[in-house]
């Protein structure tokens, strides 16, 4: 069996590389109110990569510093997935300190016991339990329908991995003490590279594929579903469902309202009617504009297949 040393070395390695994927995401999610998740998840996989360095390097062997330690890289780890639950222009800025407030919360019985009883393990509430897999589950199924299944599902086990010690009815100091818990963290920095890996290669992917959609110029009858097709499922694997169900409800109100001939669904939007009928279709490429405005940029949509089809609309008989 590898010395623990060594695999805590490996797990240090791993978490730092996820943090270099991560600081690449920022890059590719740029001009999305998805940023300021990219920078959770580098302060995420850094914290980690620390954790893992320290024990590695002989440190944070009593239980309740170690315990401690990881409360607070759990706590950070939760916050990239709530950071995306507020991505929504204006307020996606000032969401961010209510992140934070959220990561000072979960982590401050990790400070309690540091600062007032030294030498004790954190006294983590049963809710508090509860609570930290339950915001696992949530960021989990924000993404579990979309591409990044497979991606947020590594995630989501690495998570769970490194706060076992915190889940109800485990006691914190023998879950991490011992061959099994080297050989869990391991696994744990290991899923989360792949994991972010796989996402920041997915996103290089899909947005080659809209680019490449939106250069072509489509027919008349599918016109408006390959304009916004692109750009909507790219909205979709960055924000996640919640997000993008809320803009296809929106979207499906307006079309309702003025009865074009159409629908956003989860997979894209679906038209019918008469295909040589186009007087609605300026229209609904202005609705969805501005309904994705509120989430990314103009350079953001022209990277991800939107171009400027707009035609003049015939006068309505």
């Amino acid at each position: 069996m590898l010395p623990a040393t060594l695999i805590h070395t490996a797990a240090c390695v791993a978490a730092g590389l996820a943090a270099a994927v991560s600081a690449w995401g920022v890059f590719l999610v740029r001009g999305s109110t998805a940023v300021p998740a990219a920078f959770w998840s580098v302060a995420a996989c850094l914290s980690l990569a620390v954790e893992m360095g320290a024990r590695a390097a002989g440190g944070l062997a009593d239980p309740a510093t170690g315990a401690a330690a990881r409360l607070a890289v759990v706590s950070l780890s939760l916050c990239p997935a709530m950071s995306l639950l507020g991505a929504k222009r204006p307020q996606h800025g000032v969401w961010q300190l209510i992140v934070a407030t959220l990561a000072v919360v979960l982590a401050m019985p990790a400070a309690t016991a540091l600062l007032m009883r030294p030498g004790s393990l954190p006294d983590l509430h049963l809710l508090g339990r509860c609570f930290m897999p339950l915001l696992v589950l949530v960021g989990w199924m924000n993404f579990a329908g979309t591409r990044r299944a497979a991606a947020v599902s590594c995630i989501a086990a690495a998570q769970l991995l490194l706060l076992r010690g915190f889940l109800p009815g485990m006691a914190m100091d023998g879950a991490m003490d011992g061959a099994t818990a080297v050989g869990a963290d391991a696994a744990a920095a290991g899923l989360l590279l792949v994991g972010t890996l796989l996402a920041a290669v997915q996103a290089c992917t899909s947005r080659g594929r809209g680019a490449r959609r939106g250069d072509q110029r489509p027919t008349s009858g599918h016109a408006v579903a390959a304009i916004i097709d692109p750009s909507f499922l790219a909205l979709r694997e960055t924000l996640g469902a919640a997000w993008i169900l809320r803009i296809a409800e929106r979207f499906d109100t307006v079309a309702d309202s003025r009865g074009w001939p159409c629908r956003l669904r989860f997979g894209g939007l679906e038209s019918g009617g008469d295909p040589g009928d186009t007087f609605w279709h300026r229209d609904a490429l202005r609705a969805f504009r501005a309904l994705a405005r509120r989430f990314v940029s103009e350079a953001w949509l022209a990277r991800h297949g939107w171009h400027d089809a707009e035609q003049p609309s015939p006068p309505r008989p």
